[in-house]
């Protein structure tokens, strides 16, 4: 009990009783004499966990409406699934705020045709920044981050957590969690400049918070026609942030015999009649519809691939409400550009 007491609370300078600190908190009031104190010093790994705003019912409707709400999961899972099981488990994300200082230094592309060139730039990056992990497996889950921006966040109480529900602890590496945030902020910073050459990029990262944020997902498990299937809804917000479900057969036909015909009449039909008028031509607008050709040449046979795809994978339907950002990649004529002018250099 003294270690317990050592841990989690400190004598009050004024009347001498125990008050107790939870994690993250700066200012604590004594239960006894009601006297305010300031928290000063390290007290290791800050941890938060988020509100639980939403009940049983409510995510049980949002399990309905995700059933209804999508084309591709077949018409009638809604009246024939039988849920299972149902509860509230908090998983543990890694989290990270700082504000960003970046210094992006390269050259921007500017003109077109016979004028473009290559002018240096110097931009300079001011911005708040967060990034979020999971700190467990979460592969059982299918949520391995979450958009951790206005939610309401509590000092950690772990008899209360476990109360509600089944509580994951951390598995992963500390480390490991601020390397990938700086990584990312490193990242966000460049991306923000929009230079098409970069040179150098400088990241100085202030306010910088860490800590282990507790979140509640409400986990539902359902049968149809023998199969297992899950959705998982944000407990603070009430989205559905992860589901499978039976996919469509109509659907899925439907958007194969579509995606046949279009990808046909484009990669066959548009593209000869670019090609013939490119041979007609001469000069930049013969290599423009000789390009256009080859381009609808090639997006015909790739909507035909991905209708084959979604007929052939679409029996079950996933779904994932939250994705990290992908980085812009630059666009596909700067990037020959760049190819052409190295090698011009060589």
């Amino acid at each position: 009990m003294a270690e317990k007491n050592s841990l989690h609370g400190l004598s009050c300078p004024n009347c001498g009783g125990m008050v107790p600190i939870p994690e993250g908190q700066a200012i604590v009031q004594c239960p006894y004499c009601e006297q305010r104190s300031f928290v000063r010093g390290e007290r290791g790994l800050r941890r938060y966990q988020v509100a639980q705003r939403v009940n049983r019912d409510k995510a049980f409707s949002r399990l309905q409406a995700f059933l209804k709400g999508h084309r591709a999961i077949a018409g009638d899972v809604a009246q024939k699934a039988k849920l299972t099981e149902i509860f509230v488990a908090y998983l543990p994300f890694w989290a990270v705020w700082a504000k960003a200082l970046g210094w992006v230094f390269g050259e921007e592309r500017v003109g077109s045709g016979d004028n473009a060139r290559y002018q240096p730039r110097e931009i300079k990056v001011v911005q708040d920044m967060h990034w979020n992990g999971a700190a467990c497996d979460v592969g059982e889950f299918g949520v391995d981050s979450l958009p951790l921006t206005v939610q309401q966040m509590e000092p950690f109480n772990p008899e209360e957590l476990h109360a509600r529900g089944m509580v994951f602890e951390p598995i992963g590496s500390q480390s490991d969690a601020q390397s990938a945030a700086n990584k990312e902020f490193h990242e966000q910073v460049q991306d923000h400049a929009d230079l098409d050459r970069v040179a150098q990029v400088v990241t100085r990262l202030i306010h910088r918070r860490f800590g282990l944020v507790y979140y509640p997902l409400w986990v539902l498990r359902y049968l149809y026609r023998d199969r297992a299937f899950q959705v998982v809804v944000d407990g603070y917000s009430g989205k559905v942030l992860y589901g499978k479900a039976p996919g469509s057969t109509l659907y899925r036909a439907l958007v194969l015999i579509g995606g046949m015909i279009v990808g046909a009449f484009l990669s066959i039909d548009v593209s000869s009649a670019f090609f013939s008028m490119g041979l007609q031509m001469e000069d930049d607008i013969a290599l423009a519809l000789l390009t256009m050709g080859g381009g609808a040449f090639l997006g015909g046979f790739g909507l035909m691939f991905a209708a084959y795809r979604k007929f052939r994978y679409g029996e079950i339907f996933e779904y994932r409400g939250h994705r990290k950002k992908k980085r812009r990649s630059k666009n596909l004529l700067t990037q020959i550009s760049d190819v052409t002018n190295f090698l011009e250099m060589d």
